[in-house]
């Protein structure tokens, strides 16, 4: 290799991307450990580890997001410093992060041009990132309305102007966090065409993800990281996702759910002719009925935005509704005043909301404060006019030690913890308080396996104690494994209710486009 980072000829072409020694701490938090990785040019390369164990930071520090403590980074065997991400993106690093960095009111045009407009006047920088635009979402089959508002986009979408953006940057490197964390199993499998098509045109893939099938299917090297070190790299077609899971955790992960049959009680929750309609007035969930048992768990499978979320929204006392809900004979409010989280809670009802970090968690507030938000008018918690914070930090620290939530800090903010543990953090509230009814909804969303594997121990261990479950979730894998009756939403209705053993994912997967279950 010349010192410019070129080859001569017949000579090894050099990493796309090298890291050598890169350390990183977050106060007492040894976030990255002496990491050295290489990624060759023209490969997708997998990331994979528990949550915790320093991906996101690694790759933060490559893209500018953070400064190493110590090591160096080469890209394309060139010795580069990477102060912020406006040099990452001028050394051809793009990056889409879990959590998209896109402005909800602006156009898919004008995000594209934010920041990498060609002078004071943005006439010309429109047209040319129009022209551009279309050019490469014909070439990559990214094709997206370029005048669309953002906020009207699926989140599918949205990760495709986050692609797309980075592209027309003339990004060579393409980093992506946990990519398919808030896709349906269609937009996953779209997303990684896109990505065999990039790779086939020569660009380089970093993806950070939990979830082994796709490492597995999709990548050609792997790396594991555990507590900040990084531990293996492996060609994927030499590893299994048995041995990555175990590398990834220290120990053997079992990658199914371990579960007896169910011994359903008494019915705890009854739903007759529900309608929901939203602030638009569209009816977003039409007439359904349903009932789930104590001691059982009711699957609700659907692609996102078929009525699921809005229903677990009315179930937890959200939004308003009409029909009649019953939770162990007694009607609960589906309007007013009582038609509240709180009122909920009193009747057993606890409920883990779909996203964690809007409806989830107080991201600025500490771990010991979330660890009671919704149950802080509990007497066990009052202490005179003030809140007793020695019965609240009890409660975290025995939620932190029972949970394995990391780092084991009950005064970090909650949105200092990555996202497998913010997950912990909601999960630990709803199910140590004993209800009747969980509402559990994407459960595992973006959470490593070592954590999943956690999760679904937990909600099997609620119902084997006679509780009664929702689960929905758009892991058609996690239904089946969970569920012990499935129902599937489509278009705001039920079309169909099947007992998990007597179904499977080609049946349920045609209700989920819309046939009811006699003919499916």
């Amino acid at each position: 290799m010349t010192g410019s980072g070129q080859t001569t000829a017949g000579a090894a072409p050099a990493p796309a991307i090298e890291l050598r020694g890169i350390s990183k701490a977050f106060g007492p938090v040894q976030a990255n450990r002496d990491i050295s990785i290489s990624v060759m040019p023209g490969t997708i390369h997998g990331i994979i580890g528990e949550n915790g164990a320093g991906k996101s930071t690694l790759m933060s520090i490559l893209y500018g997001f953070y400064k190493a403590d110590k090591g160096e980074i080469f890209i394309q065997g060139r010795r580069t410093l990477i102060p912020d991400s406006q040099a990452a993106i001028a050394a051809g690093i793009g990056m889409v992060f879990q959590h998209f960095k896109l402005v909800e009111n602006f156009s898919v045009l004008e995000n594209i041009v934010l920041g990498a407009e060609d002078g004071a006047l943005l006439k010309g920088s429109l047209a040319k990132a129009r022209s551009d635009l279309l050019h490469l979402a014909q070439e990559y089959e990214l094709k997206i309305d370029p005048d669309a508002l953002i906020e009207k986009l699926s989140v599918g979408h949205q990760q495709r102007v986050e692609i797309l953006k980075a592209l027309y940057r003339q990004a060579e490197i393409l980093i992506l966090d946990e990519p398919t964390g808030v896709l349906t199993p269609s937009e996953a499998d779209q997303l990684f065409r896109i990505l065999d098509r990039l790779r086939d045109e020569g660009k380089t893939i970093i993806i950070i993800t939990h979830k082994l099938r796709e490492i597995i299917d999709y990548t050609d090297t792997v790396s594991v990281m555990r507590q900040g070190e990084m531990t293996a790299t492996v060609k994927t077609a030499d590893t299994s996702p048995e041995h990555l899971a175990e590398l990834m955790v220290g120990r053997k992960v079992l990658l199914r759910v371990d579960k007896v049959p169910a011994k359903p009680g008494d019915t705890v929750l009854e739903i007759d002719n529900l309608k929901v309609i939203d602030e638009k007035g569209v009816e977003r969930v039409k007439g359904i009925s349903l009932d789930i048992r104590a001691g059982e768990i009711l699957g609700l499978a659907g692609v996102a935005g078929n009525g699921q979320s809005e229903l677990l929204d009315v179930l937890g006392g959200i939004r308003s509704g009409t029909g009649s809900i019953r939770v162990n004979g007694t009607s609960l409010p589906l309007s007013g005043a009582r038609c509240s989280g709180q009122h909920r809670r009193a009747q057993g009802i606890a409920h883990v909301p779909e996203d964690r970090q809007r409806e989830g968690l107080i991201m600025n507030f500490a771990a010991w404060e979330n660890a009671v938000f919704g149950y802080h008018h509990d007497p066990n918690y009052q202490s005179g006019l003030f809140m007793d914070q020695t019965a609240l930090r009890d409660t975290s620290e025995g939620h932190i030690d029972r949970f394995d939530i990391r780092p084991p800090i009950a005064n970090l903010a909650a949105g200092r913890f990555s996202g497998g543990n913010q997950q912990k953090i909601v999960l630990a509230r709803e199910i140590e308080r004993n209800p009747d009814l969980l509402l559990v909804g994407q459960p595992t969303r973006g959470v490593d396996i070592g954590a999943i594997e956690f999760i679904h121990q937990q909600i099997v261990r609620l119902r084997d104690q006679g509780k009664a479950i929702l689960l929905v979730s758009v892991e058609l894998e996690e239904i089946l494994s969970l569920s012990d009756r499935v129902a599937v939403m489509f278009d705001g209705q039920i079309m169909g209710t099947r007992i998990t053993a007597d179904t499977d994912e080609k049946e349920l997967g045609l209700m989920m486009a819309g046939m009811k279950a006699k003919a499916a």
